[in-house]
């Protein structure tokens, strides 16, 4: 029986990557030394995390003004990187809020003294659709912070909001290498590994070069301007993470790239939301044009029944649907690697479980 694994992070990886993984766990390039004992300071690691970077900017046409960083910490840390090094001179942001981790990027920015202004939220319906800008943006803002896609609510963004000279720093943690954007259309973007990219333990960020170096007096490991001037190698870098992410990228080619792999995830989302949305037993509550591509939450408005729903799905092999904690029901989480014939199983299993149920 086949596994497939809906995970909302740490997700689901291409199986050739895992294969090429297992190959170089004894003698990575014939070093005779493991890929998780090389050096950070080799040769052997400087191709691999060059050529991550170089996939990455080919993949997603990051213009020569734009610098790659790698980091730890998760996006997470990034929601206090962000305002520390770009809200340098009016320690004022905007935020659109679409839910819980746009929440939680606002938290982190005001424990570090920077003032949070919500442009606009979608919290009086339950985040069931995206925000939109609804106030005059004050010029004092220093930056706009996005969510492009929000794993627990279901949503996601294509069309972004209009900022004029105001940098937008996106979250793009769980749709990064999954929808198509213009690199160009963000000041600053960053991004978890863990649902896309590779394994957890690895963030990126993508930066525009004249935001950088504003900052006085960062903590290290916070700092734009020094990662950037040590080639992400201030300290030890995540190195098998990094690894693991450049393999993902050479399979992100091998698939025909970004507009491609875009392509294969609407239609993947399509076969899940078509059947949703003529479903007698599940409902997905997310306004038709704003449902992510990534993360789709379904109910049946039972808390038993989803319960059965989870349990019988996991003796088909259909792993780890159960919703976020927050909001309870199934999610299931179409990333990149997750194929067609997942999808597909998915579908057929709820159309049997309804069938019986209902």
């Amino acid at each position: 029986m086949p596994i497939y694994n809906f995970s909302a992070g740490p997700a689901v990886l291409p199986q050739p990557v895992i294969a090429q993984i297992q190959a170089a766990l004894p003698s990575f390039q014939n070093s005779g030394m493991s890929i998780l004992e090389i050096s950070h300071r080799s040769d052997l690691f400087e191709q691999v995390i060059n050529d991550a970077e170089q996939d990455l900017r080919d993949l997603m046409a990051i213009p020569d003004n734009y610098r790659v960083l790698f980091f730890q910490g998760g996006g997470t840390l990034q929601f206090t990187a962000a305002p520390l090094n770009l809200a340098t001179n009016h320690h004022h942001i905007g935020l659109l809020d679409s839910g819980h981790w746009a929440q939680r990027a606002g938290d982190e920015a005001q424990r570090v003294d920077t003032k949070v202004t919500v442009l606009g939220s979608s919290a009086a319906t339950h985040y069931d659709r995206l925000p939109t800008i609804e106030q005059p943006l004050d010029p004092t803002l220093d930056y706009v912070h996005l969510t492009t896609n929000n794993t627990i609510e279901g949503t996601m963004t294509t069309d972004l909001p209009a900022t004029g000279d105001i940098p937008l720093v996106a979250d793009m943690s769980s749709n990064f290498l999954g929808e198509s954007y213009r690199v160009s259309d963000f000041g600053l973007i960053f991004a978890g590994a863990q649902k896309n990219l590779g394994p957890a333990g690895l963030t990126l960020v993508i930066i525009r070069e004249d935001l950088i170096g504003h900052a006085q007096q960062l903590p290290s490991m916070l700092d734009y301007q020094l990662f950037a001037d040590k080639h992400s190698m201030f300290n030890t870098p995540p190195v098998f993470a990094i690894y693991a992410a450049g393999l993902v990228l050479k399979w992100l080619k091998q698939q025909d790239g970004l507009a491609a792999m875009t392509a294969r995830n609407h239609a993947k989302a399509a076969l899940l939301y078509d059947f949703l949305d003529q479903s007698q037993l599940f409902t997905n509550p997310v306004k038709a044009s704003d449902r992510s591509t990534m993360n789709v939450p379904f109910v049946t408005g039972n808390a038993e029944l989803d319960a059965a729903v989870i349990a019988g799905a996991s003796q088909h092999g259909l792993l780890n649907l159960k919703g976020h904690r927050s909001v309870g029901g199934m999610r299931a989480s179409l990333y990149n690697a997750m194929p067609l014939t997942g999808v597909q199983a998915l579908v057929d299993y709820l159309a049997a479980f309804e069938a019986q149920h209902h």
